[in-house]
């Protein structure tokens, strides 16, 4: 080997050392997602728990505390997005990461009601990163967003699945407080992982070099991002609300049958399991069907679901909350898909940050709702106002442009 070329292969040995492990990336992108989940649903899983050890009568009364973690998910999104794109996506999730770990923490630490509620709104406040940053960066290296979003929308809901059946064990064998603390634990080692493998980037994205996949014209872009963020705001009301409470909704119905928590729990995370799967399906089957009316069909099925289940009891109430988990399930790629084809990267993460602020902001008094509306009309009431809410979305959804709007690709 001559002594020029010696110095070119080290350093071509040290590019290629520096190069992202790419799979190991998406795969920390996607598990995030779960994480981002799981934490915002480990109070509202235990919140009978805590209720008796901060001397609640009722968990009703408890659950209005936990708003200020769904208030906060959905405001912080607007300066996350803003910082994810004006100074890097990677130190955005690093915060998110860390922070959560450290909030939830803060949590399993509580011994008052205030002290529980500033941790969830940290909590809130952490988790807020996750979609206006997590996601754009999957994008960054995506040849099929439908795909990519499918994928990274059943890892979220495996977050979910896992929060039933994990917050059930840990509740049974070690306290409520466990459950916060044992998460946490995964999420601070899931950041040192991220730290270690994530590239440094060399310019944040409002500095790149990009453009929009698909053109409309300024006007029809300003209806489209109007009608996805009022449609996510109504659509998130019914996610949010229905995350949080089939918790207590399966136990209540399922008195007399089965009444120990973790078996609960697991039955719970078979459903939330079982219909996360339509995200990777509705994914891949994106790309071949116009979106507005596939968008459509995923939401008005939830009408008649919301309506069975609210007269349903025991086994019929599982097999209605599956098919219901799966239409809402199924819905939440669309926005996503949206965003990445109508939106230039570079703004990507400002945008989502908007819409998840007004949306989720918006949604968040539905978690505060929870309780109360239970308490004076029951869960089969509630459960009719959701689909109030499923009408809703459909009608604004009719608004949306269509294929004949867009202009040639960019």
């Amino acid at each position: 080997m001559s002594p020029s070329a010696q110095p070119q292969n080290a350093h071509a040995e040290l590019g290629s050392a520096r190069e992202p492990p790419t799979l190991i990336l998406t795969t920390l992108l996607n598990l995030a997602h779960g994480i981002d989940h799981l934490f915002l649903l480990i109070f509202a899983s235990a919140v009978s728990a805590i209720a008796q050890d901060f001397g609640f009568s009722k968990w009703e009364d408890l659950m209005p505390y936990g708003t200020w973690a769904f208030l906060m998910f959905g405001l912080g999104s607007i300066p996350c997005g803003r910082l994810g794109d004006l100074w890097g996506r990677r130190q955005m999730m690093l915060i998110f990461f860390f922070g959560m770990g450290v909030a939830a923490v803060g949590c399993a630490c509580a011994q008052t009601v205030l002290q529980m509620t500033v941790g969830l709104t940290l909590i809130g406040t952490f988790a807020s990163i996750y979609h206006p940053i997590g996601i754009p960066m999957l994008l960054e290296r995506s040849t099929n967003a439908g795909a990519t979003i499918g994928l990274n929308g059943l890892a979220g809901n495996l977050g979910v699945a896992l929060v039933a059946i994990l917050t059930g064990f840990l509740i049974k064998y070690l306290g409520w407080r466990a459950a916060f603390g044992v998460p946490a634990l995964l999420s601070v080692v899931c950041g040192g992982v991220f730290y270690w493998v994530c590239p440094k980037e060399t310019e944040p994205p409002a500095k790149r070099i990009g453009g929009a996949k698909v053109q409309l014209t300024s006007r029809m872009l300003t209806k489209a991002l109007a009608v996805m963020t009022a449609a996510a705001a109504s659509s998130s009301v019914l996610f949010n609300v229905s995350t949080n409470g089939n918790a207590q909704l399966i136990s209540e119905r399922f008195t007399g049958m089965i009444e120990d928590p973790s078996t609960l729990g697991l039955l719970l995370a078979v459903v939330y399991t079982v219909s996360s799967f339509a995200q990777v399906v509705v994914g891949h089957l994106i790309s071949r069907f116009p979106l507005k009316p596939f968008f459509l069909l995923m939401v008005v099925a939830q009408i008649p679901t919301l309506i069975f289940a609210s007269m349903a009891q025991g086994w019929w109430l599982l097999f209605c909350l599956l098919l219901l988990m799966i239409f809402i399930f199924g819905a939440v790629p669309f926005t996503d898909v949206l965003i990445s084809r109508y939106v230039d990267d570079r703004l990507r993460s400002r945008v989502a940050g908007m819409r998840l602020g007004i949306s989720l902001g918006l949604s968040s008094l539905g978690v505060w709702a929870l309780g109360p509306v239970v308490k004076s009309l029951g869960f089969a009431n509630g459960l009719l106002i959701l689909a109030l809410f499923s009408i809703t979305t459909a009608c604004i959804l009719t608004l949306l442009p269509s294929a004949k709007d867009e202009l040639l690709p960019h």
